[in-house]
């Protein structure tokens, strides 16, 4: 009964969050909103939806460790298990200029979820502070894409692009939408209550739950969506998946989060995980730096080090 309301949560987060993506950018484009402005915001968002509904549900349900674990574990999980995989398929190249921007502001996003852990965790003032983050890198993105319209906002453009299509009726879209909205909501919420169960039953903690099974699971659009990328040879599209995933789950699915419900800091993800998130972070500066590019052997190291890292989680927690 338990893996099947992770199953289950996990399918309807899945479900729930495409069909939110393609209501609301066919709502966009009925409206008038600028294909740009809907990749950037509406598409970001989007995607994030089953990370920010799971952690939200998990805090107010009076578990608040999974939502850390949640977001520390996604972006572990982005960097070593995704990036890696569409790495091994193709090497992942990347223009410096396209880049700078991002991963400045992805490596700004683990030095603030460093500082959080460190200093306790995060009250509503931290969950507004991350939120204005998020706020200030949407505006700056936005008005630098528009102006430049460079490498990246061709890759904005290209998300809200593959969200089709605007021949659907309004009636139609909106019923995707609030579908999404309810499958996104009732998956968070399978998806919880099997993980408490899950912790309970193997006698480990909510934290590593969220680091491991809650974080995967709400990361496996991304992992779809990036593995599809690089199949069909778009590899700035797959990395640009995850560095923007990345800067989402911490200024925007933590910062919301924390500012509804304040959260504390699992003493294992401040002793750990905390650091693991900053190192990873670095070592895919340190990866793009060399070339400009992810090639295949460092794929494999990024996907050696994640089947080490869930290892060293699991045989510390049994």
């Amino acid at each position: 009964m338990t893996l099947l309301l992770i199953l289950g949560g996990l399918v309807l987060l899945g479900l729930g969050g495409e069909f939110l993506v393609r209501g609301t950018v066919g709502l966009a484009r009925r409206f008038g909103v600028s294909p740009l402005l809907a990749g950037l915001v509406i598409v970001g968002f989007g995607t994030s939806a089953p990370e920010l509904v799971t952690s939200l549900q998990a805090a107010l349900s009076g578990s608040p460790d999974i939502s850390v674990g949640n977001v520390v574990g996604s972006n572990i999980a982005n960097v070593l298990l995704i990036l890696g995989i569409s790495a091994i398929i193709i090497p992942l190249p990347i223009k410096p200029p396209a880049f700078y921007r991002d991963g400045f502001a992805m490596s700004m996003a683990a030095l603030a979820a460093l500082a959080g852990v460190l200093l306790g965790g995060f009250d509503r003032l931290a969950g507004i502070l991350l939120g204005m983050m998020l706020l200030a890198y949407i505006i700056v993105a936005y008005v630098t894409d528009r102006d430049k319209h460079d490498d990246e906002a061709e890759r904005h453009l290209h998300a809200e692009a593959q969200k089709p299509d605007t021949k659907r009726g309004l009636a139609l879209l909106v019923l995707m939408t609030a579908g999404g909205i309810a499958g996104v909501i009732f998956g968070a919420q399978y998806l919880i209550e099997g993980a408490v169960t899950l912790a309970r039953g193997m006698g480990v903690s909510e934290a590593v739950i969220g680091l491991t099974v809650v974080a995967v699971g709400t990361s496996l659009p991304e992992l779809v969506a990036c593995a599809a990328a690089a199949i069909k040879k778009e590899p700035d599209v797959a990395l640009g998946n995850i560095v923007g995933s990345s800067i989402y789950n911490i200024f925007g699915i933590l910062g919301i989060t924390a500012a509804i419900v304040p959260l504390g800091a699992p003493p294992e993800i401040a002793r750990f995980d905390i650091w693991v998130l900053v190192g990873v972070t670095g070592l895919l500066m340190l990866f793009l730096r060399t070339g400009w590019t992810i090639y295949r052997w460092e794929g494999v190291v990024f996907t050696g080090a994640y089947a080490a890292y869930v290892g060293f989680q699991l045989a510390g927690a049994l």
